[in-house]
């Protein structure tokens, strides 16, 4: 009878599942690999060898290929989004974090360990500027008229402006100890200060700190969902997820996450999918619903990226 009811169960599940799965993306820094997982089953599906230590990663302007950035091994992976195989590999100074500005022309490289951040023509990528920077540039973010990048420096406790039209550095501002993730939301820069527990809200007209926003030890990285309607943070030695209210910047909740989340990406429905990068583990958590399911993934998981495939045959 168990036999019967499971065969008749099967084309129901079959039914209920897409035609074609999510693919969720994940960069294992502590095992030089990328895992790819089934965003349905929360299966992996494959996983591939990097040279050293990935850990961030960003979608190219076109949606065509995904940069996965080994920062120890020297080199940028291109990737098919859709199916996971690398294209080409091209050889780039320690890329940390890297980002395209919003007009698709420059791709900007942090690197942390070297002090310095390349801007690259997009279109190679062709190196046309390199700046020297004082200690650690960490993450990238940018105002909507791709005129300036702005970069964290964890060892100054710094957010450095730099123009993309002159490639000079306009100024540098303290903002607290060991700055991470940083965002641009409605005018200001939300910025993750990983040696205390705030983040803080600054400026970039005045370059003053306006505010600040305590979520928890370690808070490290920001990101605004697709739709606009929330700012999700994390703090990754109190291990939380904070979600703010966009207008106000009020936290509306705060989830304890143990494990240590760090980077966020979101799928389709809505759904964050969120690495723990002490447990070797990613979670995806339902903002509707407040469930988590957490999913193994390999060493110290840091980037994270979500190709929707939803509809594909």
């Amino acid at each position: 009878m168990r036999r019967l009811a499971a065969l008749l169960l099967l084309p129901l599940l079959l039914q209920a599942r897409p035609a074609a799965a999510d693919l969720v993306y994940v960069l294992n820094s502590g095992d030089a690999s990328v895992s790819i997982l089934d965003g349905f089953t929360r299966q992996e599906i494959r996983r591939f060898p990097m040279l050293r230590e990935p850990h961030h990663l960003v979608l190219s302007p076109d949606g065509r290929e995904l940069l996965i950035a080994d920062s120890g091994g020297n080199e940028i992976f291109f990737v098919d989004p859709n199916t996971g195989e690398t294209r080409r590999r091209e050889r780039i100074s320690n890329p940390y974090h890297l980002a395209y500005s919003p007009d698709g022309r420059y791709l900007v490289v942090a690197s942390l360990r070297r002090n310095q951040v390349d801007i690259y023509d997009a279109r190679g990528p062709q190196l046309v500027a390199r700046l020297r920077t004082p200690d650690k540039p960490s993450h990238i973010a940018f105002n909507p008229d791709s005129r300036t990048a702005f970069v964290t420096l964890q060892g100054t406790g710094m957010v450095a402006a730099i123009s993309l039209e002159t490639h000079q550095m306009l100024w540098e501002t303290p903002v607290g100890r060991e700055p991470a993730g940083i965002a641009w939301h409605r005018g200001k820069l939300i910025v993750g200060v990983m040696g205390t527990d705030s983040f803080a809200v600054l400026n970039p007209e005045t370059q003053q700190v306006e505010r600040t926003i305590p979520i928890g030890r370690g808070a490290h990285q920001v990101f605004v969902a697709p739709d606009g309607r929330s700012i999700w943070l994390t703090s990754r030695v109190q291990s939380r997820l904070a979600e703010l209210d966009p207008s106000t910047l009020e936290v509306r909740r705060v989830i304890e996450l143990p494990g240590g989340p760090d980077d966020i990406a979101f799928d389709p429905d809505g759904r964050l999918w969120t690495t723990l990068r002490w447990t070797g583990r990613i979670a995806r958590f339902d903002p509707r619903s407040g469930d988590v399911e957490l999913i193994r993934v390999g060493r110290s998981p840091h980037g994270v990226f979500v190709q929707p495939r939803r509809g594909e045959q």
